[in-house]
């Protein structure tokens, strides 16, 4: 049943996958009511949040279907609002949701690489919204990789397209410097360069979310596996990106561990990778039954996970 209905891209599947969502956004922001009481501030923090969610929900998709990351379908869409669903107790945060947004649109400019118009255009915007995701949480600078992965990928290696990113990554540096040296805090952008990194995957170990977190990682190997077996054989536009995925997912799950500050919350950024590998996998399933017992498993496990834990 939920097979069918995800089986095809329609708008009708977007709207009723936020209804989802936001169903378990307003219960968790209403609990909150009862220890932090009602207020119009907090309401209208709420309002933001969700209108972050939303952005963050609409890029995401965008991304998926512009460039073909999956099949005509909705199952990473799916996945990825579940996943959301499970961490959102950890996702009540401006600032994780704002790095996530500028995240997300420093993707969608690696993945439409794969087009030839405005490649420098699209160049100099990854480099740009990577300089603002560094300035936002500097170990993240390590996604130069995914850049200059791609270039190579889609053989658009040149003087230009080797330095158009870097252009765009010094640009808000300057303007942040610019800011800090005016009001004297140069220290704010110094700062930006000790990196505080500690290998430390501690948290998760102890994480509630543990299990969650062990099988969801096992499942996405072992889709990333059954896919690279039938996507790897073959020289075109999705083998390409099928490797930019793969490295942004194994990358994402370097930076969340070298991440000083853990609070469960940045696992968000590994989400996009989770998703799209996942529902490449479930593509494979041929029988829906099948398609079905893992879908409504994810559902339920996470529905489960963030209301009774």
């Amino acid at each position: 049943m939920l097979a069918n209905f995800l089986s095809k891209s329609k708008p009708i599947n977007f709207i009723g996958l936020l209804i989802f969502f936001f169903f378990n956004f307003f219960i968790t922001v209403f609990s909150s009511f009862f220890t932090d009481g009602f207020s119009i501030n907090v309401m209208l923090k709420s309002g933001i949040l969700a209108l972050l969610f939303f952005t963050i929900f609409f890029i995401f998709n965008f991304i998926n279907t512009r460039n073909n990351l999956t099949f005509d379908n909705s199952y990473a869409y799916f996945l990825f609002i579940v996943l959301v669903v499970l961490l959102l107790s950890n996702l009540i945060n401006y600032k994780i949701l704002v790095k996530m947004t500028v995240y997300l649109l420093f993707l969608r400019k690696i993945y439409s690489l794969k087009s030839n118009k405005k490649t420098i255009a699209k160049l100099f915007d990854s480099g740009f919204w990577l300089g603002i995701f560094f300035i936002l949480e500097p170990v993240f600078i390590l996604l130069f990789i995914l850049i200059y992965l791609s270039i190579y990928l889609h053989n658009k290696i040149t003087i230009h397209t080797l330095f158009t990113p870097l252009m765009g990554f010094i640009s808000p540096l300057i303007i942040f410097f610019t800011y800090t040296f005016w009001f004297d805090k140069t220290e704010e952008f110094t700062r930006l360069f000790y990196f505080d990194t500690r290998f430390s995957a501690e948290l998760y170990v102890k994480s509630k979310y543990i299990w969650a977190i062990g099988t969801t990682f096992f499942l996405t190997i072992f889709a990333m596996i059954l896919k690279s077996s039938k996507v790897l054989s073959v020289n075109n536009t999705f083998r390409k990106n099928w490797i930019l995925l793969i490295t942004n997912f194994f990358l994402l799950i370097l930076l969340t561990i070298l991440i000083p500050q853990k609070t469960e919350s940045e696992l968000i950024y590994t989400l996009f990778p989770i998703a799209i590998i996942l529902a490449n996998g479930i593509e494979l399933i041929e029988k829906k039954l099948f398609k079905d017992m893992i879908l409504y498993f994810f559902l339920i496990g996470c529905v489960c996970f963030q209301f009774l834990l």
